[in-house]
């Protein structure tokens, strides 16, 4: 078996593939990553936006190989191989089950891409490169659905993991935005282990890197503020929201089809029988446009969470962010045709608590009053 190879990234320069990842990047399930942009619709205001998950997958790999090296170079961890080998695999898979089209069929309702994991870790060739290399999917899904409890758990889902110092650094420089500086270097050459509120050893950061940890925190803050959450991405990923939602319901596509399929073939599938027009429009960058658009800062500290699923799972800021995080969010209401919407009811049916919305539906009575 080859040694290494270097792959050649545009953010990183040089990645190398150490031999645990030559075993498994060529497979189907890490190849179909290929064929999934990083993040959904936002090439439809950032032309940029086309990379996909499987460079970010790459770069999540490097990251934490470097990580693993400076932790082991300072003197703060002593790794057998088949950890090493274990916790650079978990980086690198950690994005295998996700949907196309990023987060929006998560939104949707789906489950979460790191429950589907498993699917494509057990089974396939995948799952029997990973038996060869003595690291089957019973070993990877802890870290990659953050179950696990040991110390280095938090490289690959934690507030410093590798999947966020890649993610934000990679979609700046691929939109074109100058919002995702971090100091990367900075970051990784400060990790090491402390206890944690167990008393068990925890991924940490030394002193000497908390200006870096600000630059991480402001860095997401912008992303989401500006890229992540701008008002024609997320037009676009509710009509996508809707437009999935409704195909399922109909019979035209089944979840467990979706789950497996790229951007591209998703939406040609959808295209072919398009009643609601939606799938057209999508492809036309015809959006629904904002009847509403408030700022989060005008509701209620206390709004329920019902309303915007999407956020709070994927910000993963420390609390001292919760004022950045809240500023940065917004209530839009997208229509497709000209429409009066009551801003006041909006905003009072979106206090409603979740019970009381699902009842409103099911009994069929208008969700806006007056």
């Amino acid at each position: 078996m080859t040694r290494f190879e270097v792959v050649r990234d545009p953010l990183w320069d040089n990645i190398r593939l150490d031999p645990e990842a030559l075993a498994v990047v060529d497979t189907p399930a890490v190849q179909r990553l290929r064929y999934v942009r990083q993040l959904g619709h936002a090439f439809l205001v950032y032309p940029g936006a086309t990379h996909s998950r499987f460079e970010h997958a790459l770069g999540a790999y490097h990251l934490a190989r470097r990580a693993l090296s400076q932790l082991e170079d300072a003197g703060d961890v002593r790794l057998d191989a088949a950890d090493r080998v274990r916790l650079k695999l978990a980086a690198l898979l950690h994005d295998i089950g996700h949907y196309p089209f990023s987060h929006s069929l998560e939104e949707a309702g789906l489950p979460h891409h790191e429950e589907l994991a498993a699917r494509h870790l057990t089974d396939g060739e995948l799952a029997q490169r990973l038996g060869t290399l003595g690291t089957p999917a019973e070993r990877l899904l802890p870290l990659i659905q953050c179950r696990a409890r040991e110390p280095l758990a938090g490289l690959v889902s934690g507030s410093l993991d590798v999947d966020k110092l890649d993610y934000l650094s990679r979609d700046a420089w691929m939109c074109g935005v100058p919002y995702g500086v971090i100091d990367v270097d900075r970051l990784l050459t400060s990790l090491t282990l402390a206890p944690g509120r167990d008393g068990q050893p925890t991924l940490a950061l030394h002193e000497k890197g908390l200006a870096a940890l600000e630059s991480l925190l402001f860095a997401k803050y912008q992303m989401y503020r500006n890229v992540y959450w701008h008002h024609a991405v997320r037009s676009a990923t509710s009509m996508f929201k809707r437009l999935v939602r409704r195909a399922i319901a109909t019979g035209r596509v089944r979840p467990d089809a979706v789950a497996v399929a790229t951007d591209d073939g998703l939406i040609h599938e959808l295209l072919q029988q398009d009643a609601t027009g939606l799938a057209r429009s999508l492809r036309e960058r015809r959006l629904a446009k904002r009847a509403l658009d408030l700022p989060a800062t005008e509701l209620p500290a206390h709004t329920p969470s019902w309303p915007s699923a999407d956020a709070a799972a994927h910000l993963g800021l420390p609390r001292v962010a919760g004022e950045l995080y809240r500023s940065a969010r917004r209530l839009r209401v997208f229509v497709l045709a000209t429409a009066k919407i009551p801003e006041r009811a909006i905003a009072d049916l979106v206090m409603l608590p979740r019970e009381e919305v699902v009842k409103l539906l099911e009994e069929g009575l208008p969700m806006i009053r007056g």
